[in-house]
């Protein structure tokens, strides 16, 4: 094409292009070719379908957006400053700079308009099923006949990357299961790769896999505007599958030299290429992020739309309001992200009266107790629900035609999981857990890293945390997971002694900002009856559990979780040689870093260069809180199938054992 565009809709898809193109050039770096790709059917979405407020994108009832292939993030920017969100034309300008609100791939938090963080491809694809099932979820909550306040839909636009990885594949089979018909994703179905035509790795026939998956799919002209809407509006009227529409498109669409080749993928065109581009599109060569008046009004017609759809909403929730002011009043605040009053009504408390307890049975009964004044608490576990306690007993199973239930089956896909409990924090108005065995971990690494990036409210629970698993053996025995985890930063791992310390660190993960990894035992535990210490001590992250005041002591022993119990036996051990030991617990390491010096001066005397370290995990970490001259009883290697105990005592987990390395420590 030669010649100016011919009508409003070409104008305003080529100046999507024309921008992104320009943003990436200017930048230096970027990847051009999939805006320009997918500029029509970008176009298409967001003036004919999606259901948003530019003026207000927190509008609790808009229709969400996924931009799974976040390299494409131009695509997005240049939309969203189309539209009239508050991101002028200056921050495109500034793409990939320090302090510009248009990051290289989209970060939710940071730029008006963006829904979530992505960038690793498949985890938008999976968080997107996410915030359909919080939508669903809160619809059968809190509307009532004639007063319907929860009724939008996610779209997204996902790439052959996103359909390659295998999250998506995990993520699309639940969503099919779920019958998420107010799920529509538009495939941009490229044909190419960083490495070259899809062809060399790629050949699957996406759309029956779709289909077999449950999906409704249909195949469109990725170009043709009215194509895509059309198609759009059929997905719509399938109320029970979610929808894949498969768009061929073009990458780099309107260049001369690059278009359909990989070259345009994560690079800009060059200046010849760009001037070429423009007079192939009949667009002004000069001044470069020219946006024509026409399309420019076009485009932000979306601000009078938004404006009364918001307006028709608010209406509809003070008729809500009145007739439902109970309802109401919880709906604002989860929305909020607020806990509602009187949450914690029924938050147990243990007695040693009980005998031991696993942290995992405790966390289970905190659990059901917390649903009581929880009335949007909702998750589930990687089919481990009986093994890991995290089922809600009484109420409900969420899917199918019981969407009012609160425990969701997974399946076996953590990483599905992870992203999709990432997906429904997002969406607001829900608190998740996922759940699965510690060492299934490695499977949510990419997701829990995602989670603290985005600052989700999420409760992560992993139970059968060491060798005390036992006789499974090292494929089951997490050794390097904790370490792993307490390296992300934002995530707060919590590693409980006993039932109150679950109990304690249940009620910080609430109250706190941001993902919490719960890390639960197997085995019994000896539970502890001093409640108020133990919750005032969990609150700061360490405290002095066990330890007199009849003078400084000789050394500290600092654990967490199981090994808590096993250090206060050696240090009744220890007394009986007339060696005076403080016991720390340390069930958050960076909860405890949060408290003032002076706090954790008094938990570990810097004076006291005594130390020993316990926890049946690796050592990294440790030596920061035991000094040069400490000790760390830790695992350095994998573990064995064997019973429990038997291993306990082979890899020196014992009271006698920790008692000979203490006084190893205090003996010239």
């Amino acid at each position: 094409m030669t010649t100016p565009p011919t009508s409003i809709d070409e104008l305003c898809v080529n100046t999507i292009r024309t921008l992104a193109m320009d943003t990436v050039q200017q930048a230096g770096s970027g990847h051009p070719g999939t805006p320009m790709g997918a500029a029509a059917m970008a176009y298409a979405l967001w003036t004919r379908s999606l259901r948003h407020n530019p003026a207000n994108p927190a509008w609790p009832d808009r229709d969400r957006f996924v931009l799974s292939p976040g390299h494409a993030s131009t695509l997005l920017y240049s939309l969203l400053h189309l539209t009239g969100y508050d991101l002028p034309l200056a921050e495109l300008k500034r793409f990939r700079q320090w302090g510009s609100k248009t990051p290289g791939h989209p970060e939710v938090g940071l730029t008006p308009g963006v829904e979530l963080t992505t960038g690793p491809l498949g985890a938008g694809f999976a968080m997107g099923i996410g915030m359909a099932v919080a939508e669903r979820f809160l619809a059968e909550h809190f509307n009532r006949p004639g007063n319907t306040i929860i009724d939008h839909r996610v779209y997204g636009i996902v790439s052959d990357g996103d359909l390659m990885e295998g999250v998506a594949a995990e993520a699309a089979s639940l969503a099919g299961t779920l019958r998420l018909g107010k799920l529509c994703y538009l495939y941009d179905d490229n044909d190419i790769t960083i490495e070259g035509s899809t062809d060399i790795a790629f050949t699957e026939q996406v759309g029956q896999r779709f289909q077999a998956y449950g999906w409704h799919v249909q195949r469109v002209d990725g170009n043709d505007v009215e194509a895509v809407a059309n198609a759009i509006d059929r997905s719509s009227a399938e109320e029970d599958k979610p929808s894949l529409i498969i768009a061929r498109t073009v990458i780099a669409f309107g260049s001369p030299a690059k278009a359909g080749t990989p070259e345009a993928h994560g690079a800009p065109l060059g200046e010849d290429e760009v001037r070429e581009t423009k007079r192939a599109l009949g667009w002004p060569e000069e001044p470069s992020f020219h946006v024509p008046d026409e399309a420019l009004a076009e485009f932000r017609k979306a601000l009078d739309r938004g404006r009364d759809w918001e307006q028709e909403w608010d209406a509809k929730f003070a008729q809500y309001e009145v007739e439902y002011p109970e309802e109401a009043r919880l709906w604002r605040t989860v929305i909020a992200g607020e806990l509602p009053e009187g949450w914690d009504i029924a938050l147990p408390n243990f007695s040693s009266e009980g005998g031991a307890m696993a942290t995992r049975v405790a966390s289970g009964k905190v659990l059901n107790g917390l649903i009581k004044g929880l009335p949007t608490l909702v998750g589930g576990s990687a089919d481990l629900a009986p093994s890991t306690n995290t089922y809600m007993k009484g109420y409900g199973d969420l899917g199918f035609d019981e969407w009012c239930g609160h425990n969701m089956h997974f399946g076996v896909r953590e990483h599905a999981m992870g992203n999709i409990v990432n997906g429904m924090a997002l969406h607001g108005g829900v608190i998740p857990y996922a759940a699965t065995f510690f060492v299934f971990s490695d499977y949510m690494r990419p997701t829990l890293r995602l989670a603290a990036l985005q600052e989700a409210h999420v409760i992560f629970i992993f139970t059968h945390d060491s060798i005390g698993l036992g006789e499974d053996g090292p494929t089951h025995q997490p050794i390097e997971h904790l370490a792993s985890l307490r390296a992300i930063p934002g995530l707060t791992v919590f590693r409980p002694a006993d039932a109150n310390e679950t109990a304690a660190c249940w009620r910080l993960a609430l109250e706190r900002s941001g993902p919490s990894a719960l890390v639960l035992s197997r085995q019994g535990l000896p539970v502890m009856d001093d409640v108020e210490r133990v919750r005032t001590g969990v609150a700061r992250g360490g405290y002095v559990v066990a330890g007199d005041d009849s003078g400084a002591p000789d050394l500290l022993l600092l654990a967490t979780g199981s090994e808590v119990a096993l250090a206060i036996e050696a240090r009744a051990l220890l007394l009986e040689r007339g060696l005076k030991a403080n016991v720390v617990s340390m069930p958050s390491w960076e909860v405890f870093e949060e408290q003032p010096q002076a706090y954790r001066d008094e938990v570990i005397p810097p004076s006291l260069a005594a130390r020993i370290a316990i926890e049946a995990a690796s050592p990294l970490g440790w030596r920061a809180y035991v000094g040069d001259r400490g000790d760390i009883v830790s695992i350095d290697h994998f573990g064995a199938s064997a019973p429990a105990q038997v291993l306990a005592e082979q890899f020196g987990f014992t009271p006698e054992a920790v008692a000979e390395r203490a006084h190893a420590l205090l003996t010239p």
